[in-house]
């Protein structure tokens, strides 16, 4: 009996047979990485699947026997890579990887810390077969043959045949991959229209010509634009709700930048303990704003490059670290123009995300990193939060006035477990069930990180620069997957959740604003990271330059994120419209004229919003070569 299924699939792996079924297993895969991923695709997205499959297995079947089955093993082993890789970035980012984030992997150290705390059970399907095969290759009966004589008749055939099938990829399989570029921002339905594997052969193509896909060639042609849409938010947009022009003009500033902190922990108690007390006794006696969103695909330096440019970032911390020599009216700038001292506060190497390069071209007077602080504790391989607050107090105290001081701390990273951390006693919130789990540690690290900004609130008041400094202090980026099932477990508690509240978690991040003189308020309109920038030199009395984002006090009812979602204050676009009440989808071409016209000029304002900051980042257009 073993030596006839020895014989059997000792047949089938030296017959084309054994193509077919990798390609039925590969194909397995692709839909299974749909449904875990984009959801329900059409059925031209399966069909389109299943041409790039036939194609390449047509491809394998032309060559010699041994080259085709190990062919046959390398691409389901590239192919079971790529989809594995994907999805489990999909799970953390809600976004696909992108060719262009191949120098992401200097960050070796910091990727692979959160790789295990977004593997899941389904996972083990994508390398099923792979194992299958290794313990294949242990079955010594099991014989690969090689090309005999007769057979190389047939290599003129197959020759002939591998053209046809190359042929047919290009005329086939590359006009799909093609549809990638009707939507550039969603990478959702770039792999709906396009497939995932279209999706990956058009990103490839466009890394070595990204110039050629953008909207704006030159710095005439966008500035028009941005003008004519400038002018049209100043006539729907122009009156402010807060008139607060000039009332930080000579003032000190501080931005903080908090990691990882999503909005949902503010005002929160875990068994009757509140998670972010200083942050709370911060927001409740100042501005909190409770709509504020991220533009970023889940990085630092993406949240970085909003802030100090007021544009949209591109692939994950691309904009920041490999379009480093762009010029923008940035923030430092435009305060260095106003004679006030500039400076950047982080606890970690000069080389992470470039920053050393980033913050040198921004021309900041105090550049400030791991390299010029004392090494006191490390927290997942940083200066701690509590180290790098402490020693930021001492070195904004000597700074000259007025100072905008940008100080970024991250011991919230990912994984949360606040590794290195000397006294866990700092940490005085108790997670009950959620104890070891990644939500309990996200908790965990959030009341760590809200502790050390305290201790930082505290050194400003010892040296006299609290009462009459601003201070801004917002989240970078969400810390917890979508749908990470123990927060929206601790979320029920307040209300049952729609998929729009989900969604909108997820990207809500905290902000409060200390403005001297300025009584406390709760402000919930829209707001984003482009508008701090504007939001800032308006305060100052400074003319802002090139900025897509808008006064944070003004009117402006909504914002929008980098892979063309909106968020207004009673609507959501994510592929369509949603009502933030009900949840419910809006039927736009059969809604009343008055909302179809509003829905629709908002996407094409933040259509025309992502087409401006993609074609500056990529072309440079700011820069005075491109007159």
């Amino acid at each position: 009996m073993k030596e006839k299924v020895t014989k059997i699939i000792s047949k089938i792996i030296n017959s084309v047979w054994f193509v077919i079924i990798i390609a039925i297993i590969i194909l397995g895969k692709t839909l299974l990485f749909y449904n875990q991923t984009v959801g329900e695709v059409e059925l031209e997205t399966i069909l389109n699947t299943v041409s790039f499959i036939v194609v390449l297995g047509a491809i394998l079947c032309t060559l010699p026997n041994k080259a085709r089955v190990v062919g046959a093993i390398i691409s389901d082993i590239v192919i079971s890579i790529l989809l594995f890789a994907d999805h489990t970035y999909y799970i953390y980012a809600r976004t696909i990887l992108s060719v262009a984030q191949i120098t992401n992997l200097q960050y070796g150290e910091e990727i692979t810390k959160a790789i295990p705390i977004l593997l899941s059970p389904v996972h083990i399907l994508y390398f099923v077969d792979l194992l299958m095969l290794i313990a294949l290759h242990y079955v010594k009966e099991i014989k690969i043959e090689t090309l005999n004589k007769a057979k190389k008749r047939t290599i003129v055939a197959r020759c002939l045949s591998g053209i046809i099938g190359i042929t047919t990829f290009i005329v086939l399989c590359i006009p799909i991959a093609e549809k990638s570029s009707n939507s550039p921002y969603v990478k959702d339905i770039q792999i709906k229209e396009a497939t995932i594997f279209g999706y990956h052969i058009f990103d490839i193509k466009s890394a070595f010509i990204k110039n050629n896909q953008t909207k704006y060639k030159d710095k005439e042609t966008m500035l028009k634009d941005y003008e004519e849409l400038k002018s049209e938010y100043d006539v729907k947009y122009g009156q402010v709700q807060y008139d607060l022009a000039g009332t930080l003009k000579g003032k000190n500033i501080i931005i903080v930048q908090l990691e990882s902190l999503q909005n949902f922990v503010i005002n929160k108690e875990i068994n009757g303990k509140e998670i972010t007390p200083n942050l709370n006794k911060f927001f409740s006696e100042n501005i909190e704003f409770t709509n504020m969103y991220m533009q970023s695909y889940t990085t630092t330096a993406d949240s970085e490059h909003s802030v100090l440019t007021s544009t949209y970032p591109v692939e994950n911390g691309m904009a920041f670290s490999r379009y480093y020599t762009n010029t923008y009216d940035d923030l430092f700038k435009e305060f260095n123009e106003e004679n006030y001292n500039t400076s950047y506060i982080h606890g970690n190497e000069a080389k992470f995300w470039n920053r050393g390069n980033v913050y040198k071209k921004l021309q900041v007077d105090n550049l400030i990193l791991k390299e010029q602080l004392e090494e006191q504790e490390y927290i997942n391989g940083f200066l701690s939060d509590e180290t790098v607050y402490r020693q930021s107090v001492e070195k904004i105290a000597e700074f000259e006035q007025p100072f905008i001081s940008f100080v970024v701390a991250a011991s919230s990273h990912i994984p949360f477990e606040l590794e290195g951390l000397q006294d866990r006693s700092k940490v005085n919130i108790d997670v009950g069930k959620y104890k070891n789990t990644f939500f309990g540690n996200y908790l965990e690290a959030a009341n760590y990180a809200d502790y050390a900004f305290g201790v930082f609130l505290e050194g400003l008041k010892q040296k006299g620069l609290y009462e009459d400094t601003a201070i801004l202090v917002y989240g970078d980026h969400n810390g917890l997957n979508m749908y990470e099932e123990n927060m929206l477990d601790f979320l029920k508690t307040d209300k049952e959740l729609t998929d729009v509240d989900i969604r909108l978690n997820f990207s809500n991040v905290l902000c409060g604003f200390k403005i001297p003189g300025v009584q406390s308020m709760k402000i919930g309109k829209p707001v984003s990271k482009l508008d701090i920038k504007p939001t800032l030199t308006y305060l100052c009395g400074i003319e802002d330059g090139f900025s897509l984002g808008s006064n944070m006090f003004g009117s402006k009812d909504f914002v929008c994120l980098n892979n063309e979602l909106i968020i207004t204050d009673e609507y959501y676009y994510d592929e369509g419209w949603y009502d933030r009440e009900t949840g419910s989808f809006i039927e736009v071409d059969t809604a009343d004229e008055d909302l179809k016209s509003m829905l629709n000029t908002y996407y094409e304002n933040m259509k025309t919003e992502l087409d401006i900051s993609n074609s500056i980042v990529h072309n440079n257009l700011l820069s005075l070569e491109n007159k």
